[in-house]
């Protein structure tokens, strides 16, 4: 008997979805909107999720992520009778296991659940004993890390080519190496390749290597560096960068993992397993025709996307603490403590640069802070404690709720004409002012805040910032 979750604000659907599945024989459980089935999927664990889209207090398809980023998590059905242009597309996108539009027949509503419980009963059944990944220098135990290094235990355990995607600091190549250092190539070299430092007049040499006499100062043999990858891993960094002239003839070395040197007459053979990464959007790149189509395709046999820092808040105190032990380390100063306050400001700033910016940030600290035992938000750099502040001082725009109803004059005068904002506005608005009086009543303190709002730290920080609310009154 499985466990299947039905969120939909609609009761006579939650009845019919109950009828039809309990009559296969599993357990259901009903909610009728977003925050109480996710309240559930806090709660237990469940195998499917049939998810509605338009639900009073959120949208369907944008809460896939948080659903599937948890730990085992449900396969989600999209069970919806609003209809939506890209709403199939953006559901897969997401991650979900089917998009279903109602009305439905029994059949074309229960197979989906059927298949995805035969995949999970498969999944679970055939699932590799857990072993403790190398993972030096990842940082952070977020279901999103989790879920990541998932699949950089999947890629360690093939040969496939691997993209690693993310932006500018997430710590791409830490990624890379946890899939080398992991493999059964782990013995072998892991050569990097920076594609943003290769030229066109130097790329083939660099690659390819050449033979002595090959042009002017090729006094002797030069293996590149796809050969210097032999039995190893060869890592394409800022893969996006890579001159489209060049893209062709690497797309047959990674076909038939064999090249030419620069100048030779026999081809050479090389065993690499290919991990690249970029913080482009490669398909953007396709179909603006600087990148190949089919080299993507070779490229992305698996793709692991690496989260921002700000989409996971939860791991910054582990990393600043780490950070922190490492650089007091490094310059032979006491390990210091943190006040609330330092890792409050270092919760709430969306950290553009991503973890590399923290660990500067953290070097910066220690350096400047090296003898004084506790942190404090004084010791962050000027510009970012004016990032943060600058995030919670905003103008709020004003909306009917900051307007006086004024009676109806007397004589059946007409009230004053009032200019209605739309209904997203209004949701805006009212909880603008629930943030406001929350963070007065709770004095500034984000602890008793979160206790009185039910709220989880970082949901808190996420709305403060949305609505620029500072944390102190």
């Amino acid at each position: 008997m499985a466990k299947i979750l039905v969120i939909d604000d609609d009761t006579h659907i939650r009845e019919v979805c109950k009828l039809v599945i309990e009559g296969m024989g599993h357990e259901v459980t009903a909610m009728p909107n977003l925050a109480k089935g996710l309240d559930a999927l806090d709660r237990e664990f469940y195998d499917v999720l049939y998810l509605d889209v338009d639900l009073p207090d959120g949208n369907g398809l944008i809460a896939i992520p948080k659903i599937t980023e948890r730990e085992r998590a449900p396969e989600v059905i999209i069970f919806t009778g609003a209809s939506y242009p890209n709403g199939a597309e953006l559901a897969i996108k997401n991650g979900a296991w089917d998009y279903i539009e109602k009305p439905a027949t029994a059949e074309s509503m229960t197979l989906p659940l059927i298949r995805a419980l035969q995949y999970r009963k498969e999944k679970f059944a055939h699932r590799p004993p857990t072993v403790a990944l190398k993972r030096e220098g990842i940082i952070g135990g977020s279901p999103r890390v989790a879920s990541c290094l998932d699949l950089v235990a999947q890629a360690a355990n093939s040969d496939a080519n691997t993209l690693i995607t993310g932006e500018t600091g997430t710590g791409k190549e830490l990624f890379a190496r946890a899939i080398h250092d992991n493999s059964e190539r782990a013995d072998g070299p892991f050569v990097v390749v920076d594609c943003s430092s290769l030229t066109e007049t130097l790329i083939e040499s660099v690659l390819f290597g050449h033979a002595k006499g090959a042009f002017t100062g090729a006094e002797k043999k030069q293996e590149g560096l796809i050969k210097q990858a032999d039995k190893g891993t060869l890592f394409l960094d800022e893969v996006g960068e890579l001159p489209f002239s060049q893209q062709k003839a690497f797309l047959r070395v990674l076909q038939e993992h064999r090249f030419r040197p620069v100048g030779a007459k026999e081809e050479e053979t090389s065993d690499f397993r290919l991990v690249a990464a970029t913080n482009k959007d490669l398909e953007a790149l396709v179909a603006a025709g600087e990148f190949r189509n089919d080299l993507l395709f070779r490229l992305r046999t698996m793709h692991i996307n690496i989260p921002a820092l700000r989409l996971r808040g939860e791991d910054i105190r582990g990393l600043a603490i780490h950070y922190m032990n490492a650089f007091c380390t490094k310059y032979k100063v006491p390990l210091k403590g943190f006040s609330p306050e330092f890792l409050d400001s270092l919760e709430e700033y969306d950290w553009p640069g991503n973890v590399r910016e923290l660990v500067n940030l953290m070097e910066n600290i220690i350096v400047r802070a090296q003898y004084e035992p506790t942190l404090y938000p004084k010791h962050l750099p000027p510009e970012i404690r004016i990032r943060i502040m600058s995030g919670r001082v905003k103008d709020t725009p004003v909306t009917v709720q900051d307007v006086e109803m004024l009676p109806v004059a007397e004589g059946g005068g007409a009230a004053p004409e009032l200019v209605l904002t739309s209904f997203d506005e209004y949701k805006k608005d009212v909880e603008h002012r629930y943030f406001k009086l929350l963070m007065q009543t709770a004095g500034g303190d984000i602890h008793r805040a979160c206790e009185l709002s039910e709220l989880g730290k970082q949901s808190l920080y996420r709305y403060l910032r949305i609505h620029g609310i500072p944390t102190r009154t």
